[in-house]
């Protein structure tokens, strides 16, 4: 096992990964920008080093850097948690040459599974069901017509790099697209340095469930259940919960299946999630791999009673998995919600300091947290701030102790989107679990 790793990240999963480190002794090596250097996770590691300015490209990217604060601190692996350089390809492949482990998949699939286009083909090789569209990048509007055209509208355009629902947009006729394609493609080219865009046929009020993976060195992989992520704003996550109340068991028991099949074509290993849209008939189809741990992780842990962060150490420092697929079990019900500092109308961020911090507390409630009072939120970065996480014996009973939770959070200083957590937390609709995609415009 390792003795000290350096985390390539900030903010909540920073810290969370440290909390696992410490149960299992393991020394931590932790990064801030010239904004985070009051951070949680920086006061929590037993070293934390400057990496740059504050804006993401001056620090949290700067891969030189961070490779130089590794070397110089004598870690053993890098974990990259989410989001960040986390699924860069480059940056791992750096890893492996510098001899430091990076705690994920290889580089070669990591950048497979990069580029949805390349997701898709390798999906499509293995039986895995996807979305019908095209396989390749698109050369012009005019082609994107084409191709509209031959697949039906409506259409999801999206770009084939990166993620959070940046560079995508459902169009519905000529005109739309037309509009829509050149400002999609300079936004993933400005966020991903990658303006390549595809198109999939459009789902009707589809679900978005995922399927957690684990795979070893060894050969072995296992599905550890799956999460509802359905209910988002600008395609990007609010609220998940596992288990899906959509799933029946040999639906669940298919997708866990499939997922397992998409890793091991792929030759995958460590944690991994496969993720899917699942239409009114419960047909579903491949989204996309997320080659890394997900910020809605938590509730898996939580019904699995599983380290999901201590099983990346075990199977990244070359152990075989711990359980195999029939050892795992799983009990209750758990929802999380996204705490992000933004106006819960517009979804415009809220920069500003924290001058009152409460988080709420009880039996079943759990903080991921990436601030504290006197905190300054800056524009920096990602909104969000923190996560809340609860768990019952059934979903009613997580409900419940979700509403009283998102009742006692007390934050002054910044507006964030808790008043929005409110309202689906009391909607009847979302006790109902008519949670589509369209959730938040149809209901709220």
């Amino acid at each position: 096992m390792f003795q000290k790793i350096l985390i390539a990240n900030r903010g909540e999963i920073a810290a969370r990964i440290i909390r696992t480190c410490q149960l299992m002794g393991i020394k931590t090596v932790a990064i801030y920008s010239e904004a985070d250097m009051e951070a949680p996770h920086v006061k929590m590691a037993e070293e934390a080093y400057l990496v740059g300015g504050p804006r993401v490209a001056e620090s949290y990217l700067k891969l030189d850097k961070i490779l130089e604060i590794a070397k110089a601190t004598g870690v053993e692996a890098i974990h990259p948690g989410y989001g960040l350089l986390s699924e860069n390809a480059i940056f791992a492949r750096r890893c492996v040459e510098s001899g430091i482990v990076f705690i994920g998949p290889s580089p070669d699939v990591i950048a497979k599974m990069g580029s949805k286009i390349e997701a898709r083909r390798a999906m499509e090789v293995a039986g895995v069901p996807v979305v019908p569209g095209i396989f390749h990048p698109l050369l012009d509007v005019e082609e994107a017509v084409q191709a509209a055209h031959a697949i039906g509208y409506p259409v999801m355009l999206k770009a084939s790099a990166g993620g959070g629902g940046i560079g995508m947009q459902i169009v519905r006729s000529d005109e739309e697209i037309r509009k829509a394609f050149a400002g999609n493609q300079k936004r993933a080219n400005d966020f991903f340095g990658d303006g390549a865009m595809y198109l999939e046929k459009f789902i009707v009020n589809p679900r978005h469930i995922e399927i957690q993976i684990f795979a070893d060195n060894q050969g072995n992989t296992v599905y550890l259940g799956e999460r509802e992520c359905s209910i988002q704003r600008r395609h990007q996550k609010v609220l998940e919960e596992a288990p899906s109340t959509f799933l029946d068991p040999v639906t669940r028991q298919k997708m866990g299946e499939t997922a397992v099949k998409a890793a091991q074509t792929i030759g995958y290993s460590n944690a991994g999630t496969v993720e899917f849209l699942v239409d009114e008939n419960k047909q579903f189809y491949f989204l996309e791999m997320n080659t890394r741990l997900q910020v809605e992780h938590p509730v898996t842990e939580e019904i699995t009673g599983l380290d999901l962060v201590e099983w990346q150490f075990r199977i990244a420092s070359g152990e075989s998995l711990r359980l195999s697929q029939k050892d795992i079990k799983f009990e209750g019900h758990a929802i999380e919600v996204r705490i992000y500092a933004e106006d819960p109308r517009t979804f415009f961020p809220s920069p500003g300091k924290i001058t009152k911090w409460v988080t709420p507390q009880g039996l079943g409630v759990r903080n991921e947290v990436a601030v504290r009072e006197e905190s300054v939120v800056t524009p920096f970065y990602d909104p969000m701030i923190a996560k809340l996480v609860v768990k019952g014996e059934n979903r009613g009973e997580a409900i419940e102790r979700l509403k009283q939770a998102l009742h006692d959070y007390q934050v002054e200083g910044i507006k964030t989107n808790i008043p929005l957590l409110r309202e689906i937390a009391k909607s009847e609709a979302f006790r109902a679990g008519d949670t589509t995609t369209d959730f938040i415009t149809k209901y709220l």
